[in-house]
């Protein structure tokens, strides 16, 4: 799908060179008391697709509502293109909208459907049929011009509701939880076909879910918003691997945190000590500008588990010693619960790559937890959380 409608943006300060499609500055929303968002700034790339992921209530969705005209900011900037949309209603917005119930009109075809936008827009009538077609080719349903969309499955009028937002070509796409009401086979399909989508035609979309593997699958990059603010804004690779606050590491996946206390330099590393009098080690960028006492953390996949007390190590890695409550086989790991010597409960998820004749460690028994010092993230709490980039 060609693209020749594009405006000037600013320059993202991000590096990338590439031009800011969208941008918020202080945005602030209240409904009575109730502050939804709360002096968001952000800016989305173009041609990018961005995901605001975060539990019910903590404002995604408000957000992109802003974003599309369906709500107006008590204070704060919204930009389009470098262009201020403050007080534009929806039509007047280079946007489209794919909500979770699709709003397909039940007594209009396939093809009425997605010619609804172009008639708005007063296209040539003969230049319509043209148009339908490549766009319904794109998404992947040629032929279907004279169904009705009661006729069709959910993800046929997922399918549908893109066509007809996609076929005016918008700058920028909204999705608000699009995949909600579709099964979980067909939701991890149509994850897939619409990444594939999003970077064939080129079009800034903004997704909204709930969803962390969704927005995992799908994203360039991912804003993780909690009571109205954004935590944390980044590759989906980094904020899984390096959360900046309590909430991101709990939220996306499962983490293990430890208490300790900043100890001296070790190379690229900092020792911590933790409260039980075991040393690890963190990245020494990762505790820059901390306070003595910090959250350190680590993913359940990156431990490994031993039997037998902690030995020293003959590769650098962080090892602590811990008794096993729970060992539970679900196929293609075992997951352990490990009570460490300081009090905390830590999980493993251990691959299965063992051998009939091999036998796991059993609740009760002492064992040994180690795992690779560059795995470790340090976290901030919730008054360290991060606002835009």
């Amino acid at each position: 799908m060609s693209r020749n409608r594009r405006t000037p943006g600013t320059l993202s300060p991000v590096g990338t060179g590439r031009e800011v499609d969208v941008r918020l500055a202080g945005v602030i929303k209240r409904f009575g008391d109730v502050v939804a968002v709360d002096d968001i700034s952000l800016d989305i790339l173009r041609g990018e697709f961005f995901s605001l992921l975060g539990p019910s209530g903590c404002g995604k969705t408000t957000t992109l509502r802003m974003i599309g005209g369906f709500e107006q900011p008590d204070e704060g900037i919204i930009e389009l293109a470098g262009a201020n949309v403050a007080g534009l209603p929806p039509h007047r917005r280079d946007v489209n909208t794919v909500f979770q119930s699709y709003a397909l009109f039940p007594h209009l075809n396939v093809f009425d459907n997605v010619a609804y936008g172009l008639r708005r827009r007063r296209i040539a009538r003969d230049h319509i049929p043209g148009q339908v077609r490549r766009i319904l080719e794109l998404v992947d349903l040629p032929g279907f011009e004279a169904r009705r969309t009661t006729q069709l499955s959910g993800g046929q009028q997922q399918r549908v509701a893109l066509a007809r937002a996609l076929v005016n070509q918008p700058q920028v796409l909204l999705l608000d939880e699009p995949l909600g009401a579709l099964d979980l086979k067909l939701r991890k399909q149509m994850q897939l076909e619409l990444k594939g989508l999003q970077h064939e035609v080129g079009i800034t979309f903004i997704y909204v879910t709930h969803d962390q593997e969704e927005a995992m699958t799908m994203s360039d990059r991912i804003a993780v918003m909690r009571s109205g603010r954004i935590e944390q804004v980044g590759p989906p690779e980094d904020v899984y691997e390096r959360p900046a606050t309590e909430f991101v590491a709990g939220f996306l996946g499962a983490s293990n945190l430890l208490d300790g206390s900043v100890g001296p330099p070790d190379g690229a590393f900092r020792t911590i000590e933790l409260a039980s009098g075991e040393r690890v080690r963190v990245p020494a960028v990762s505790v820059e500008g901390k306070e003595r006492r910090i959250r350190l953390g680590v993913r359940p996949e990156k431990i490994r588990i031993a039997e037998g007390t902690t030995r020293p190590s003959t590769n650098g890695d962080n090892s602590i010693e811990g008794t096993v409550r729970d060992a539970t086989f679900v196929g293609v790991s075992n997951v352990y619960t490990v009570a460490t010597r300081d009090g905390h409960v830590v999980t493993v998820y251990a691959q299965n790559l063992g051998t009939s004749t091999d036998r796991p460690p059993a609740p009760g028994e002492t064992v040994t937890l180690m795992w690779h010092p560059e795995h470790t993230f340090v976290v901030w709490g919730r008054e360290g959380g991060v606002n835009g980039e």
